[in-house]
C-alpha cells in the first residue's frame, strides 16, 4: 500500500518490484562525484548523469563501487 504524499516512481508503475526503497535512494550519492543518482527504467541500478556510470543493484543491494560501475551510453541515461 502507498503512503499519501509519497511518489511514485515509474517502475513501480508499471507493476515492477522497487529494487530499492525510496528513502534510501534520496541519501545515497555517486560515490566518485558526490552527485545525485537516480534509477535507470529497468530498475536493477542507479545512474549518475554526471559521470556517466551505472551503479548495478544486486539482490536488492546497490553496488557502489566506482570500479564496477558500468559506462552508459546516451540512450540509456534518456530512457531512464
Amino acid at each position: 500500500m502507498r503512503k499519501p504524499g509519497r511518489s511514485v516512481h515509474p517502475a513501480e508503475r508499471r507493476g515492477m518490484k522497487m529494487a530499492i526503497s525510496k528513502e534510501l535512494l534520496d541519501i545515497l550519492a555517486c560515490p566518485k562525484c558526490k552527485g545525485e543518482i537516480h534509477l535507470n527504467g529497468e530498475g536493477n541500478g542507479l545512474i549518475c548523469d554526471h559521470c556517466r556510470l551505472l551503479y548495478e543493484i544486486r539482490d536488492d543491494i546497490p553496488i557502489m563501487l566506482i570500479d564496477e560501475a558500468k559506462p552508459v551510453s546516451d540512450g540509456e541515461a534518456a530512457e531512464s
